[in-house]
């Protein structure tokens, strides 16, 4: 499986569990933004903005997978 860091691995269990989330735009260099940048990357997530400022974030299949596997640990 793929390297994962740790704030990866919460930020795809969290999705999970809960579902697509909302996320207001905030500077690229904040600990969020550039989790979600990295998780996108890796095609774990996507991102779309849905009105100005906010963006909705839901997990792909893939991230799926990886968010459950946290579940068993």
């Amino acid at each position: 499986m793929n390297d994962i860091l740790p704030q990866q691995r919460l930020l795809l269990e969290l999705l999970v569990m809960s579902g697509d989330i909302a996320v207001k735009s905030l500077s690229d260099d904040c600990l969020l933004w550039r989790t979600l940048g990295e998780c996108e990357k890796s095609q774990w997530i996507e991102i779309n903005e849905f009105c100005p400022d906010f963006y909705k974030v839901n997990v792909t299949d893939a991230g799926r997978l990886i968010g459950k596997e946290g579940e068993k640990s």
